[in-house]
């Protein structure tokens, strides 16, 4: 299936590494130009736009702290005047604290509340104006299957997420009348590059027994599903939560 997403501009947040960084080169390879967005990772970003480069795809990173409103607006209008507009969004940024919830401190609440779930409504912010203005627009949300069904240890970055879901859901009937699709992909556990290692190979028979397909996720089984809602293909598909799990959850 072509998708077909030449002329179209994408912002992909946390796209310097991990899924963020496949999700960019999956747009890219479907003819997208992508703003590769990066807070820390700026090697890893300069890669992934090379990358891109190298298959004859246009990229350009961009730093950004998602969860500073200013910094967003900064590098949503650098990418409006390199590029023209932004009518794709992937908020694929995150931060996640794993421990118990009694343990935890306001700290840890506000990073991840900051990062999670202001760093998707700054973009949405932001972006937003230019998908108005151009009548067409795709924001794709990533959360973790925590956000739907809850998850011990995980309680700040499941409400992050989850209130991440209900912005998408609100977007979706508020720009609909101006072909903007909105929708979030929920995810089960997805080993990357900054995975505890040490952790996956002590535990991965216990973990793997709660999948039925019998293993966990990679980038790759993430990224194409993003690519096809971010295309016309998609553009009855408005306002849903669609899982790429495993079938850890079936909810």
């Amino acid at each position: 299936m072509e998708l077909n997403l030449a002329g179209h501009v994408a912002l992909v947040t946390g796209g310097g590494r991990d899924t963020g960084g496949e999700i960019a080169k999956a747009l890219a390879a479907e003819g997208a130009t992508v703003a590769v967005n990066y807070r820390r990772s700026e090697e890893e970003a300069a890669a992934v736009v090379a990358a891109i480069e190298a298959a004859g795809g246009t990229a350009k990173a961009y730093q950004a702290d998602i969860a500073d409103f200013a910094q967003v607006g900064a590098m949503v209008s650098a990418i409006a005047a390199d590029f023209g507009t932004v009518d794709i969004l992937v908020n694929n940024a995150g931060f996640v604290k794993y421990g118990k919830f009694v343990d935890s401190t306001p700290a840890d609440w506000k990073a991840q509340i900051d990062t999670c779930l202001y760093g998707a409504i700054h973009c949405c912010h932001a972006v937003a104006p230019h998908m108005i203005a151009g009548n067409w627009g795709r924001i794709i949300s990533l959360i973790g299957d925590s956000s739907r069904i809850g998850e011990a240890n995980l309680a700040m970055a499941a409400a992050s997420r989850a209130g991440t879901m209900a912005l998408g859901k609100s977007l979706a009937k508020e720009l609909g009348r101006n072909n903007v699709c909105v929708n979030t992909v929920s995810l089960g556990l997805v080993q990357t590059a900054h995975s505890d290692a040490d952790f996956l190979a002590k535990n991965m028979d216990k973990i793997v027994r709660a999948y039925p397909l019998r293993r966990i996720g990679t980038p790759a089984d993430v990224a194409p599903l993003v690519a096809f809602l971010a295309s016309d293909h998609a553009s009855w598909i408005t306002g849903q939560v669609i899982s790429t799990n495993g079938g850890f959850s079936m909810v």
